[in-house]
């Protein structure tokens, strides 16, 4: 899946991407902020005693159910769809950005125990360890989030450190940022060449520390309905998925989304036009890859957000890192579709399909080496080179059992046609049934039960079977 070549530089196309976007970000903050004024929070209740004892307090009124309710802050768009808890968000997801119009109303054990939660900038985080058992020996791959069969992790402890800006209102410019800092055996998965990544390119740590997500957002009421730009490294922009634990319904990850892009950098606009209504477009340096390494190339970006005025459905188009698609660090050309669907009040589904491919992706076993750590491709017999797509579709359906418990069937079917992407030449399918419960609003808990089948040749416990049955669950506190 991600890899590298041995670290070479070109530093002259690093710097002009580099300064582009930051000559860029200068003028449409200079353009905006005449008139800057930074909203406070909306108050939460305060809590007596020392850190430790607001601390203890918080959550304990938090598992009892007892905090006391906070002023519901104004919020601007459609009706929201959904109920977090129990799912990860309350509307449908699109990434590069916060939801515009919805208000940062969240309160978090660390901030109140240190101050009260007052400032707009705040640092908060999660602990995961998880635990599994697996019908394959040492390997579960390719199954993301859950790669080493049999055994208790820790997959991921993030601190994250941000301000959210205020994207409700529609006077005057603001501004958020946004600090990431990962560890755990998950590092591996948004590894980017260039930022660290000798941990598991070259060095193969099975624990690593990755700073994932690290940007700067602008928001810009007066372009279109209202604008944000964001500029650094940010998750990869489509789909229904993402590597950070609590953003996903379930605990492993679909194979559709564990071989696809993971994080980006560069610059991106997402800009409503109406309610129902998105778009985003911009440029990075292509997946998986910081501007100053040799994989660099100006990727380009555009994606289109739809939904209808009651919030049922919402369609999310994206065309992601688009360039002339020839080999380098996962340098993917991926078209992404994904649906969502309200179909009651307790029951909704998500739907995602993609192609993806690469151009001239070396033949395995021919006299080109691919970049380190990566998949050559099963080319025709005497090709050195050759074309490598893959297509992929998934779902879930879902069921709200209460304010804080849902259950959820996901299946998912990826076609990886030459073995680029999973190291085998196989059409893959995935089934899973996950059961999600909160306890308060600070753990989640999320046993499951999944299946998977490679079709064509063995796939799963390093080429020795077919299949695999495994059952699992992380436990996540949130601090």
């Amino acid at each position: 899946m991600r890899a590298s070549k041995q670290a070479s530089y070109k530093p002259m196309r690093g710097r002009v991407l580099c300064r582009s976007l930051l000559l860029l970000t200068v003028f449409l903050a200079t353009a905006e902020a005449q008139q800057v004024q930074l909203p406070e929070s909306p108050a939460a209740p305060s809590l007596p005693g020392n850190f430790f004892q607001r601390l203890g307090i918080f959550y304990h009124q938090d598992w009892t159910y007892t905090t006391l309710a906070s002023p519901t802050p104004e919020r601007r768009g459609l009706p929201q769809p959904l109920a977090s808890p129990p799912f990860p968000a309350s509307d449908w997801s699109y990434g590069g950005s916060p939801t515009l119009g919805e208000p940062d109303g969240n309160s978090y054990p660390f901030m109140t125990a240190l101050n009260n939660a007052s400032p707009r900038a705040k640092l908060y985080g999660w602990v995961e360890p998880t635990v599994n058992g697996s019908t394959s020996g040492r390997s579960n791959a390719p199954v993301a989030d859950d790669a080493y069969a049999n055994r208790v992790e820790l997959n991921q402890v993030v601190l994250y450190y941000e301000r959210l800006p205020d994207t409700v209102q529609r006077d005057h410019f603001d501004y958020g940022f946004h600090l990431t800092a990962l560890y755990g055996t998950d590092y591996r998965y948004t590894t980017d060449k260039g930022y660290l990544s000798f941990q598991s390119l070259k060095d193969g740590h099975q624990y690593g520390f990755d700073p994932s997500m690290e940007y700067l957002d602008l928001y810009l009421p007066h372009l279109g309905r209202s604008t944000n730009v964001r500029v650094g490294r940010f998750i990869s922009v489509p789909g229904i998925e993402a590597q950070l634990s609590p953003n996903n319904y379930f605990f492993t990850h679909s194979l559709l989304y564990s071989v696809d892009p993971f994080t980006d950098t560069g610059i991106l606009f997402t800009t409503q036009l109406s309610e129902k209504t998105l778009i985003q477009y911009g440029i990075t340096a292509g997946h998986d890859v910081a501007p100053w390494t040799n994989d660099a190339k100006p990727s380009a970006t555009l994606c289109l957000s739809q939904s209808t005025a009651s919030s049922n459905d919402n369609v999310y188009l994206c065309a992601n890192g688009i360039n002339n698609g020839k080999y380098d660090y996962n340098n993917i050309q991926q078209y992404d579709a994904t649906w969502y669907h309200k179909l009651s009040k307790n029951w909704h589904a998500a739907t995602e399909a993609y192609v993806m491919y690469q151009r001239q992706v070396p033949a395995v076993g021919g006299p080109i080496a691919p970049e380190l750590g990566s998949n050559g491709a099963a080319c025709q017999p005497g090709e050195q080179r050759c074309f490598a797509p893959e297509w992929a579709i998934q779902n879930y359906f879902n069921r709200q059992l209460g304010a804080h418990n849902f259950i959820g069937f996901r299946s998912d079917f990826l076609n990886d046609k030459k073995g680029q992407r999973t190291g085998v030449a196989t059409k893959y399918t995935e089934n899973t049934v996950s059961f999600n419960h909160w306890i308060g609003t600070t753990i989640q808990f999320r046993p499951e039960v999944r299946f998977d089948h490679s079709w064509d040749r063995a796939g799963y416990d390093n080429g020795a079977h077919r299949s695999q049955f495994s059952a699992s669950t992380d436990l996540i506190l949130h601090f």
